[in-house]
């Protein structure tokens, strides 16, 4: 009898510990977590989740995004220039994915597909994937992925019907590492440094996180990403880069998966070379379609960079994940950008 009290006590203080060195406890639904206020799919926060958007997206298979962040109570993240913020433990990221039924007229409803949570926990960032049921009731854990077919109205009025991949878990951490470690994209200066249209008016999002004591160390001066679709936000060049900087400098940057690749497209990087150009392909093969160069000057049909981008092949298109469509206006952007040897004009 002693011994199995001395177990039981053991096994309750083993919880006990585990209780206090994880904050975040997994939930089954994401309704369970109360982001979000009345009608789930209707994706209106808690007053305690903050929504959000970025400059230039990455692009996902067309499907629009809804993201919002949700810090602990009392506490704020603090201001890079570079990188992404630093969170504190127990920040969690929620980004929406969704197709409108017909991109001309959203009124016509939508259809979530996945949310993704991105929580900061003690050990680091870990990703947790839900999977939304079809009557758009409720959206379930799922660790293993799937993929499903969609259709909508383009903005064209093109009736799409297309396979969509929902990564699973260990995906996640394909796009989001930097040093060998688990990281936020989007959440850093150049990205949030753009207006937002909330509830009491459009404000500038990094003044008004500042001002709400989410954000600490906010400077007079802040970098902002070119907006890619905007010729009014930059030059081509910056628009051309910050493109290549959402969708490819993730992994393809000195800390990321691809640095061993030698083309680095992040925003950061001056080396001609290093952005391609007239710069071999570290492997020939299908991937590179024999061709010679990742950025050939002035001609984008025998550039790497843009065979990759004109394709749905799985063992050649660039990005590897949200690429079952082809994105048109991505492709004809960086197709120009090569074409104008706008990389050397600043």
């Amino acid at each position: 009898m002693r011994t199995l009290v001395c177990l039981i006590l053991v096994t309750v203080g083993l919880l006990s510990f585990s209780e206090q060195h994880n904050s975040f406890v997994r939930k089954e639904k994401l309704s369970e977590y109360g982001f979000f206020i009345g009608d789930l799919a209707a994706l209106n926060p808690a007053p305690s989740v903050i929504p959000y958007n970025v400059n230039t997206p990455l692009f996902s298979n067309y499907a629009e995004k809804l993201r919002f962040v949700k810090l602990p109570e009392g506490r704020s993240a603090t201001y890079h220039d570079s990188g992404a913020f630093e969170f504190p433990e127990g920040t969690i990221l929620i980004k929406n994915f969704y197709y409108p039924t017909d991109f001309r007229n959203p009124a016509k409803g939508r259809r979530i597909l996945e949310t993704r949570l991105l929580v900061r926990e003690a050990s680091g960032w870990q990703p947790y994937p839900y999977v939304w049921n079809e009557d758009q009731t409720e959206a379930y854990y799922d660790a293993a992925g799937e993929t499903i077919s969609v259709e909508y109205i383009s903005g064209t009025g093109k009736k799409i019907r297309s396979p969509y991949v929902i990564p699973n878990k260990n995906q996640c951490k394909g796009c989001h590492t930097a040093n060998g470690r688990m990281v936020p994209i989007g959440v850093n200066a150049r990205q949030l440094n753009g207006v937002f249209e909330y509830p009491t008016g459009k404000r500038n999002q990094l003044e008004h996180w500042a001002e709400a004591r989410l954000l600490m160390g906010l400077p007079a001066v802040v970098p902002a990403l070119a907006v890619w679709d905007k010729p009014a936000s930059g030059s081509l060049n910056d628009r051309a880069r910050a493109y290549l900087d959402a969708n490819c400098g993730h992994c393809h940057s000195r800390s990321g998966p691809a640095n061993t690749s030698g083309l680095f497209l992040d925003i950061f990087e001056t080396d001609p070379s290093h952005l391609g150009v007239f710069k071999a392909p570290v492997a020939a093969g299908r991937g590179a379609g024999d061709l010679q160069f990742d950025i050939k000057p002035g001609d984008p049909d025998h550039s790497i960079v843009i065979f990759r981008m004109r394709t749905t092949d799985p063992a050649i298109a660039m990005p590897e994940i949200g690429r079952e469509q082809i994105h048109a206006e991505g492709v004809a952007l960086i197709e120009e950008w090569i074409r104008k040897n706008a990389f050397s004009k600043n």
